[in-house]
């Protein structure tokens, strides 16, 4: 099962979005970070040159003062630096709730807002793991990664000081140092292909588990799990697979950085002890020289040991932003005009999926309400759903335009659609919390008369009442704790919330026993008098006492007119 394509193309992300983030989130504390730091590596120094006047000085010497002196020094050294990085850290803390407040809070917004036909072509598993990367972006900005690459400019001071002390030594240390520089631009170009390779291997088997779950009752029920085993069983060692290659690589890295470390040690220490043979050097230099390339060493294994991280930094940076630059839908509207009649008509409407061979709405004109019931019928595929999804501004045609009182609704917010446009979709899908909290749409100022209201309206009432927790009754995941029709009724309520002046409803009474569907049909018949109603369905029922009825075609109008007009052809036997 292949990953989305947006994953699957390293080149559909913005360049440089790495720096947008870091702009974003840590370049206020960015100044304090740096000045912080700068201390933090100077008391760094500390210790080498103790070590070196305790050998130089206080042994030679018997300097029992200075020994106190310096031990003093040390002491403050240690309490000032453990206050500096503990200020450090909570400068780096204030950077992750600031990524955690602002860029997640921008993220659900921005993914909330995407039109529907940007969420459709993301699978769910997908957009999920675009909050996975906001995690990936908010550990490298306030972690260990980014004080390695704050602490790294301060490898040139050791080095210098290197240089200073033990003049023989500087040159060894700065081969040591482009080793490292050397080894750290393989493991970005090596690593960060073979990190891209493993989260499209992880990404394809945890999307293919997904499904899984998503779809347990039809897979426990047909006994499919035998035969999708060995798909799992595939993308599973595709995984692996991927991920012992990266390990491998790494690994690589991380040990030849190790035995770097070593050599610098050794070589340090041997040139050292020759250069103290010739009476070049001290013994007290050569040991604060050691500690100082130790210190120096630190922040370059760290940048090769962190390398897999920065990789994953940029290109989960890179993800990000592309969904925040994504187009969204209109959130605000130049003017709030009054309550529609609810006149909806499509003009020369022509809407196409992308890919798709011939549009699934071709040049269709239609016009229902205001008022009275309306129903649109046709054969499957012929783009019935697709139409009302146009009619309720969830997708943009290619052409021609959708008017709501003579308005076109592209002007309109996706608030203002959804306040005067109800719409209950085929798939009742409910969020998890109570019947009331869905009916409400989960908005918090909902009134209870709202509520009743639009219950009644839709014969959710009827059940709700008799259950032991009423109407705070917990529907569980997707609904799952009640039955498709009451999943329904509720969908139905929760598109009537508000009084909306138009109602769209897709197969309203597809999954109603008789005596639902004749409730709901009685309650839709008196709404219809203010109401303009348009519904998708087969129920010869709702048929008869509809006002007109549109048929569709391939994506065409090839019936249109007054119920008793168009419903004798529908119902006559083929010939």
């Amino acid at each position: 099962m292949a990953a989305p394509s947006a994953e699957r193309n390293g080149n559909s992300v913005p360049k440089g979005a790495w720096r947008y983030f870091l702009r974003r989130a840590a370049l206020s504390a960015m100044p304090e970070l740096l000045v912080i730091s700068l201390f933090v590596n100077l008391l760094a120094l500390a210790a080498p040159l103790f070590v070196m006047q305790v050998y130089d000085r206080v042994i030679f010497h018997a300097g029992l003062s200075t020994l106190e002196a310096l031990a003093t020094g040390m002491g403050l050294a240690i309490a000032f630096d453990f206050v500096l990085r503990q200020a450090r850290s909570r400068i780096l803390q204030r950077v992750a709730l600031k990524i955690d407040l602002d860029i997640g809070a921008e993220l659900f917004g921005a993914i909330a807002r995407l039109p529907l036909q940007q969420l459709e072509a993301r699978s769910a598993h997908a957009l999920q793991f675009h909050f996975r990367d906001l995690e990936t972006v908010r550990n490298a900005i306030s972690g260990a990664s980014l004080l390695a690459l704050v602490d790294l400019p301060f490898a040139l001071l050791f080095l210098a000081l290197v240089a200073l002390i033990a003049p023989p030594l500087g040159w060894v240390m700065l081969g040591i140092c482009g080793a490292f520089v050397t080894l750290a631009l393989w493991n970005a170009y090596s690593v960060g292909r073979s990190a891209k390779s493993e989260r499209q291997a992880a990404m394809s088997r945890d999307q293919f588990l997904s499904e899984l779950v998503q779809g347990r009752g039809v897979v426990k029920a047909l006994a499919m799990d035998r035969f999708l085993e060995p798909r799992w069983q595939d993308n599973h060692a595709e995984t692996i697979a991927a991920s012992i290659a990266r390990g491998r690589r790494s690994d690589f890295a991380l040990n030849l950085g190790a035995a770097f470390g070593i050599i610098a040690t050794v070589a340090l220490t041997s040139i050292g002890a020759l250069a103290i043979l010739e009476q070049s050097m001290t013994v007290g230099a050569l040991v604060a020289a050691n500690l100082l390339a130790a210190r120096l060493v630190q922040p370059l294994t760290q940048l090769v040991a962190n390398w897999r991280s920065y990789a994953g930094f940029r290109d989960a940076a890179g993800r990000l932003l592309e969904v925040l630059r994504q187009p969204k839908d209109r959130t605000e509207a130049a003017i709030e005009i009054p309550r529609p009649l609810g006149r909806i008509q499509m003009e020369k409407v022509r809407f196409a999926y992308p890919g798709a061979a011939a549009p699934v709405v071709n040049e269709v004109s239609v016009r229902f309400g205001p008022g009275g019931m309306h129903a649109v019928v046709g054969p499957n595929g012929s783009g019935k759903t697709t139409l009302l999804k146009l009619l309720q501004g969830l997708y943009r045609p290619e052409s021609g335009r959708v008017l709501l009182d003579d308005g076109d609704i592209a002007q309109f917010s996706r608030g203002q659609l959804a306040r005067w446009i109800g719409y209950a979709p085929q798939d009742c899908h409910l969020l998890a919390g109570s019947i009331r909290d869905n009916i409400a749409r989960f908005d918090p100022s909902a009134t209870d008369e709202e509520v009743l209201a639009a219950a009644e309206a839709s014969g959710t009432h009827a059940f709700a009442i008799d259950l032991p927790e009423g109407y705070d009754s917990a529907v569980g995941e997707g609904g799952g704790r009640l039955s498709t029709g009451q999943r329904q009724r509720i969908a139905i309520a929760r598109a009537m919330f508000g009084n909306p002046p138009l109602l769209l409803l897709d197969e309203p009474t597809g999954n109603l026993d008789g005596q639902a569907e004749s409730g709901l049909i009685e309650r839709l018949q008196k709404l219809a008098q203010d109401h303009t109603i348009v519904v998708v369905t087969h129920s010869p029922r709702l048929l008869a006492l509809c006002d007109s009825i549109t048929v569709l075609n391939r994506g065409q109008i090839s019936l249109a007119g007054r119920a008793d007009q168009v419903l004798p052809k529908l119902l006559a036997p083929a010939r």
